[in-house]
């Protein structure tokens, strides 16, 4: 039973986030180097976290290929976040980004309230 659901939007086939991989791996991800593509990046993390937390996080896949709920209209118009969106819990973070480091972060505030 999780107790932390984490979100990542965006569209499948761009890129998972501002800037392009490097050598040191910041994002903490090794297996989807040099892809650079939320479709290669999101099973990464999934791994990444199942390994990490195990079954305290969830993680879902919100993609923007076919069509935009109006719950992520409604944060877009509001918010300006860049793509991919990282929520946890429902929650907005300041990330932009898929990364293990910066995502973590915001997972163990979470886990720490509950």
């Amino acid at each position: 039973m999780s107790s932390v659901t984490v979100s990542i939007i965006g569209f499948t086939y761009r890129p998972c986030g501002p800037f392009p991989c490097n050598d040191e791996r910041t994002c903490g991800l090794s297996e989807c180097f040099e892809k650079e593509k939320l479709s290669f990046a999101y099973p990464a993390l999934e791994r990444a976290l199942a390994e990490k937390y195990g079954e305290k996080v969830s993680l879902e896949l919100v993609s923007l290929d076919k069509e935009i709920p109006e719950y992520v209209k409604e944060l877009v118009a509001k918010e300006h976040p860049p793509l991919p969106i990282v929520l946890v819990n429902g929650e907005l973070v300041p990330v932009g980004a898929i990364s293990v480091p910066k995502i973590s972060e915001y997972i163990d505030i979470a886990l720490m309230k509950h």
